[in-house]
């Protein structure tokens, strides 16, 4: 992987297969997620730099835990309300609200709290577009698209259950 500080805000792609995702910056890797087992539901993150565990939590499955991998401390927690709208918010008190558009949900959005642009991932294209006006940390950014790439693994999964369950009745 090359450092996702030599990227730049714009071009990066996405690659998918069946543990994962590849996040590419002119067609080399610069991060992943990934199912670090065939049966597990938590996923890995990582960066030449970093690396992170992503962990469903509660009853429904609505939420989620970012935790540091080394430290295994929470760093951050995802909560999804109705209509798909999740908020993400960090232990250090930055908050990101993420919502999906689209039939099948082919656009992700990152914003903050407040509504500012910070990235869109678009599905069908394998397209991320970083939008530069909110200065954030390059580690910072690298956690929001590899979150928001968990969370179209996510939605996959779920809608997989849902056609799989329609069939068998």
């Amino acid at each position: 992987m090359i450092p996702l500080t030599t990227a730049t805000s714009s071009g990066f792609t996405f690659s998918t297969n069946w543990r994962g995702f590849e996040l590419k910056q002119n067609g080399q890797t610069i991060a992943t997620v990934k199912r670090p087992r065939v049966w597990s539901c938590d996923f890995t993150a990582a960066t030449p730099c970093e690396s992170w565990i992503f962990r469903r939590v509660g009853f429904w499955g609505n939420k989620a835990e970012i935790l540091d991998a080394a430290s295994q401390q929470s760093i951050a927690t995802f909560k999804v309300s109705w209509g798909g709208k999740g908020t993400l918010a960090f232990a250090d008190g930055q908050t990101f609200v993420s919502v999906t558009r689209g039939g099948w949900h082919p656009v992700w959005r990152v914003t903050t709290e407040s509504g500012q642009p910070i990235l869109q991932l678009h599905v069908r294209e394998k397209l991320v577009e970083v939008d530069s006006a909110v200065p954030l940390p390059q580690n910072r950014l690298a956690l929001l698209i590899l979150f928001t790439l968990y969370r179209v693994r996510q939605a996959e999964e779920a809608a997989g259950a849902v056609v799989a369950a329609a069939a068998a009745s």
